[in-house]
């Protein structure tokens, strides 16, 4: 009998690099439970759908060849009928190296809302190559959340 493993890993094929911009589609995240379809839709292309969880993790990894300050974003969309995002921060958080030290944004979301999350971008500095660790969290408040949509994460210089 085969075990299929609950959680998704990152498939480096649906990651694009235009000069120092990485556009991740949701096949290129790591999502806890996105094997699972009792939690997560994940279609080959197109937004991953979150059905419900009352852990939200979603992770990356780029490796940045070109030092200087990027920022990290998450494009969703919260369907209408999405429930558990009342008072509870989503935190975008992001880290050089695997022993780096984590930085982070917390934004709020409503249903019915189409947002780069967070609001204003989280920068990093990157001051040589390595690898730049980010992801999309809500992992505290216990509560039963879904209708999130992740478009994509962008890991762009800033400007």
């Amino acid at each position: 009998m085969s075990f299929k493993k609950p959680h998704q890993k990152l498939d480096a094929r649906f990651i694009t690099q235009e000069g120092d911009k990485f556009v991740i589609l949701p096949k290129g995240l790591n999502i806890v439970w996105g094997n699972d379809s009792r939690y997560w839709k994940v279609p080959e292309q197109g937004a991953a759908e979150l059905t419900q969880v009352s852990w939200l993790e979603v992770s990356g990894v780029v490796k940045i060849s070109n030092p200087k300050k990027y920022k990290v974003t998450f494009e969703v969309k919260v369907k209408e009928d999405g429930f558990g995002w009342k008072d509870t921060d989503v935190l975008v958080m992001a880290k050089v190296g695997r022993a780096g030290k984590y930085i982070y944004k917390a934004t709020k979301i409503s249903p019915g809302c189409d947002m780069s999350i967070p609001s204003d971008s989280l920068e990093i500095d990157v001051a040589k190559p390595s690898d730049l660790h980010f992801g999309l969290y809500e992992v505290w408040s216990g509560k039963w959340k879904g209708g999130l949509q992740i478009l994509r994460a962008v890991v762009s210089p800033t400007t």
